[in-house]
């Protein structure tokens, strides 16, 4: 079955709010194999609001719909579909209670208006809201599907999955086959690159389909079929994802959805291993990342953001001759990245000590480029690797890009390091 999504809300227009709810409800249904061709933004005006629903109506059998169901006058959601249907509004009595209930429990008065919130169209089934006050609706008319949930997320996601999916269950997808999808997550490789390795598997392919897409510094595969049983499905899905970790080895960390410093975290939690960072120019990014992670506590034992000279100095030994003077290599420099790796794994006795130092931008430092940037892994007892990266983009990006660039050199190394393999 194919649906559209159509999210009421001037503010989503005026770009104050960022239309979340689509990509939820796409994902959503996606899982339940339902196809969502097109996402439509309006405004909270009647007669656009009822020409989107008429157009939606001929071109998917699903209209959800999100949004313009509170309390004030531009809230006209199930004004404009019962309008549209030839329908009347009329008061849930449920709902009603639900709103009476919370102004009374908190002793505060209910205004007129709110009793909106309690409205359905007529023949509908009321959808009931457990973290808010609007009551959403489900219902068909003449072979098509209609859903109205409210438009804050907190609202909207409980309502699909405890009234609205059980709805379309019951009612719509009596003969439907879900979707059943894996991720794979890569890094230290583009998304063209990536694409062109896969070439041949994407050309071919029909079922499973197979679609790369990227964020800064990763890329996602996600791999998915239609099937009667998840059994049937996971047949498939490990055929393809086997196919494709022979092509790529090196670069699959993950077969679920999750950054890789999760996955490292995870790892060296697992199998004892602690980590120390230094970091120049990123300024505490990759410390950030790391912590972000529950867990990393058992394996990130601290880290030190040296900017400035004096700090590599005083606190990670660096040689002042490295630094400064007429044949120093400078700070950004492959010697003085190896230094900061190596001290702060020393000071902290950590199994990995990471570095980074650079020209995150605007400007030059020391007369050196943006984007020229020298990462560095210390691992004890083994010899120090140096890498230079040369990148592209705005301030933001070069830093964003060297941290994930470090951790995908830091994978590499845990997977290859003596301690895992022994552990496994």
């Amino acid at each position: 079955m194919k649906a559209e999504i159509i999210a009421v809300g001037t503010e989503l227009l005026l770009g104050q709010i960022v239309n979340t709810n689509a990509q939820f409800l796409s994902q959503e249904l996606a899982t339940l194999g339902i196809d969502v061709y097109f996402q439509t933004v309006v405004g909270d005006n009647l007669n656009r609001l009822q020409e989107s629903i008429a157009l939606a109506s001929q071109r998917a059998d699903i209209i959800v719909l999100t949004g313009g169901i509170g309390p004030t006058q531009d809230d006209l959601t199930k004004d404009a579909l019962a309008a549209l249907l030839g329908r009347e509004l009329h008061i849930d009595r449920l709902a009603m209670d639900h709103v009476e209930n919370f102004f009374n429990s908190r002793g505060a008065h209910m205004t007129e208006n709110n009793r909106r919130q309690a409205t359905v169209v007529e023949g509908s089934t009321p959808l009931a809201n457990p973290t808010g006050l609007a009551v959403g609706n489900a219902l068909s008319h003449e072979g098509k599907y209609y859903i109205i949930l409210p438009g804050p997320p907190k609202e909207m996601a409980p309502m699909f999955h405890e009234e609205a999916k059980p709805w379309l269950l019951q009612h719509a997808l009596t003969n439907e086959m879900p979707i059943y999808s894996t991720m794979l997550k890569f890094a230290g490789i583009g998304e063209s690159a990536l694409e062109e390795r896969l070439l041949e598997l994407i050309q071919n392919q029909s079922d499973p389909t197979i679609a790369p897409y990227a964020k800064e510094g990763e890329v996602t595969v996600r791999i998915s079929t239609k099937a009667h049983s998840e059994k049937e499905a996971m047949i498939k899905l490990d055929a393809t994802e086997e196919q494709i970790r022979l092509l790529l080895p090196n670069h699959l960390y993950a077969t679920e959805d999750i950054p890789i410093e999760k996955a490292i975290v995870d790892l060296m939690a697992d199998h004892g291993m602690t980590l120390g960072v230094a970091e120049s120019c990123t300024g505490g990014l990759l410390m950030e990342r790391i912590t972000s992670v529950p867990g990393s506590a058992t394996m990130f034992l601290g880290g030190i953001v040296c900017y400035s000279n004096q700090l590599k100095e005083k606190l990670l030994n660096v040689p002042h001759d490295l630094l400064e003077g007429d044949e120093a290599p400078g700070a950004v420099s492959a010697e003085v990245a190896q230094v900061l790796a190596e001290q702060v794994r020393m000071i902290a006795d950590t199994d990995f000590g990471l570095s980074i130092t650079g020209v995150a931008g605007p400007g030059y430092s020391e007369r050196k480029p943006v984007g020229l940037v020298y990462i560095a892994i210390a691992e004890r007892g083994k010899k120090t690797e140096v890498h230079e990266l040369r990148l592209g983009g705005n301030r933001e990006s070069i830093r964003i890009r060297t941290v994930k660039s470090l951790l995908y050199r830091l994978w590499l190394k845990i997977m290859q390091s003596d301690k895992l393999q022994q552990d496994s």
